[in-house]
């Protein structure tokens, strides 16, 4: 079993900056991703990175979200700049080890 904690979410004005962190109860060999979801919306990805550092973004990202992680300390993060009213979603983060692991989401509001 694996437990995953998010932090870092909360309120930021339009253009502002959040990162996210997701720290894991033990080592995740597989990917870590960021993933997103609406009122009345699927689940979607908005990036991943795999223990070795290769990265995958969803195409909404358009270079504002960066993914990086670091395996000492069982984390993920998602630095997210230049936010605006639709990036307003809870955040899940997600593991895959032996299994596949969600956390319970961190809330972004973007509002002035």
């Amino acid at each position: 079993q694996v437990q995953l904690v998010e932090s870092g979410g909360g309120l930021v004005q339009p253009g502002g900056s959040l990162r996210l962190s997701c720290a894991a109860s033990r080592t995740i060999f597989g990917p870590m991703s960021w993933y997103r979801q609406a009122p009345e919306k699927q689940r979607e990805l908005v990036a991943s990175i795999t223990r070795g550092g290769n990265t995958n973004y969803a195409d909404f990202v358009k270079g504002r979200f960066t993914i990086s992680r670091d395996n000492a300390k069982n984390t993920v993060y998602l630095q997210m700049n230049s936010l605006e009213p639709e990036s307003t979603p809870v955040y899940y983060c997600k593991a895959n080890t032996a299994g596949v692991y969600w956390g319970q989401g961190t809330r972004v509001t973007v509002s002035s």
